[in-house]
């Protein structure tokens, strides 16, 4: 898989020495640190609304995981409704309603229609990391009939075994109930905000869906604050082209 295809906002991917990128780094290191305190291995990623950012933090974190350590890390597109994943990555078009799946387009809702498919005959590489995606696939059917299939548990169960880190893009919060669905099956929820522009009694809603103990804690995502005094220097020294970056995470 060549960078250039990828979304350019992939920092973790197209430009890991950045500033951005180091910026999910320090978001890896939180969710390692609740994998040994927590055993947290399943993590979800949502927002309040659409356009906050939790694609883009879920793909970045994922591949922050996965960059330099041995973990192997599945990063799985549960936004079934409007999957993008698999778009920014560029991969083959995936998640497309009404269309018969084959091996380019099978996806999650594949895998839990059909027990006979496997995370394994489904998840794409994404080399030369220890990444591996399962795209959204092809919704058939009701997408609350697809999310509350026992079958999902049983997926996720067989991927604690394969991998070190399960990273879950789920809808928005607010406009749907799918991610209040999928919370149940996972052990930690980022949410994903954008700096001075969500507000906070959405964010207030939303957290209201999730069990407050499933709450790993909140990204805010572009954040463009202007770093000042000795971190100004700091970080300039260390990335030049600061200049007009919005920290991410």
């Amino acid at each position: 898989m060549s960078q250039h295809r990828f979304d350019k906002n992939l920092v973790s991917l197209t430009a890991p020495a950045s500033f951005a990128a180091e910026q999910y780094q320090g978001l890896r290191l939180t969710v390692e640190r609740f994998g040994r305190s927590r055993n947290a291995k399943v993590i979800a990623v949502t927002s309040p609304g659409a356009g906050e950012g939790k694609t883009l933090t879920a793909i970045n974190l994922s591949a922050a995981l996965a960059r330099g350590s041995e973990a192997n890390v599945l990063l799985i597109d549960a936004d079934l409704r409007r999957p993008a994943v698999a778009r920014q990555l560029g991969l083959a078009d995936a998640g497309t309603r009404g269309l018969l799946a084959d091996a380019d387009t099978r996806g999650l809702t594949d895998i839990i229609a059909d027990a006979n498919l496997t995370i394994e005959q489904v998840a794409r590489p994404i080399e030369p990391y220890r990444l591996s995606v399962v795209p959204a696939g092809t919704v058939h059917t009701s997408v609350h009939q697809v999310l509350r299939s026992p079958r999902l548990d049983q997926i996720l169960q067989a991927a604690r075994q394969r991998y070190d880190f399960i990273v879950i893009d789920t809808p928005p919060l607010l406009p749907v109930f799918d991610s209040a669905l999928l919370s149940r099956v996972v052990d930690g929820v980022l949410v994903v905000v954008a700096a001075n522009h969500t507000p906070r009694k959405l964010l207030g809603e939303a957290l209201n869906l999730l069990d407050a103990s499933k709450v790993l804690g909140i990204v805010f995502n572009r954040d463009a604050r202007p770093l000042f005094g000795y971190y100004d220097a700091y970080y300039r020294e260390y990335f030049p082209d600061t200049s007009g970056i919005a920290s991410e995470a």
